[in-house]
């Protein structure tokens, strides 16, 4: 079985999914630990609900990021992830961590990158007048959700939308494929190489593996 670690700074919508999917024996992994950088996070309490390690490191006990970064990798290391998952995780990481990862560290957008990298992502598409809106899984890079796209969702957008409508509809599309990715991930299918994603030996093109297919 594959080690899972997850990274969450919030309520942990996303983690219960992937906690459901490997109880449900969807994932050929286990999820060992989970870490927030906010103590007060919920997804903390899910975690400890499922018997899963929790922890919380919050930027205040370090001097910098890097000696963040290097302390969090420590604590992760100590679980020897195959894979680390960044659910909700709202803290820019280092290069430093990011390369530790390299090809092993995944993460969750809610937008359909590379449009609406960074924040307020469901604003942005009420303000611009969008029809199309969706949530992308990808490989995290140096770039800014900007790293190789593995899979997307679209969701329609409605004509009196609000962002909790907005919101409510994606999340409900990432519950469904985070969960198969990471699986993907685990059972060997799915890897990182010469900067795209790769599925079944099969290179991905920009926009991922079509969920609709």
């Amino acid at each position: 079985m594959k080690n899972i670690v997850v990274l969450i700074s919030g309520n942990g919508s996303n983690l219960q999914a992937i906690i459901d999917a490997c109880e449900q024996k969807k994932i050929g992994g286990t999820l060992r630990a989970v870490f927030s950088n906010k103590a007060d996070a919920f997804g903390l309490e899910r975690a400890r609900q499922a018997n899963i390690p929790a922890h919380a490191l919050t930027a205040s006990q370090f001097a910098s990021r890097e000696a963040f970064d290097r302390e969090l990798m420590l604590e992760i290391d100590a679980y020897a992830p195959d894979v680390v998952v960044l659910a909700g995780y709202m803290r820019i990481l280092s290069p430093e961590f990011v390369a530790h990862y390299q090809g092993r560290l995944l993460n969750i957008h809610p937008s359909l990158l590379p449009k609406y990298p960074g924040l307020n992502t469901h604003k942005q598409v009420l303000e611009n007048g969008d029809e199309v809106h969706g949530t992308s899984v990808h490989f995290v890079t140096d770039e800014l959700d900007g790293g190789p796209v593995i899979l997307q969702a679209n969701v329609p957008v409605f004509s009196g939308d609000n962002e909790d409508e907005i919101t409510a509809r994606v999340q409900a599309q990432e519950h469904d494929i985070y969960p198969l990715v990471i699986s993907w991930f685990v059972a060997g299918r799915l890897e990182m190489r010469d900067n795209a994603a790769w599925l079944d030996n099969v290179k991905l093109p920009a926009q991922g593996y079509a969920a609709e297919e």
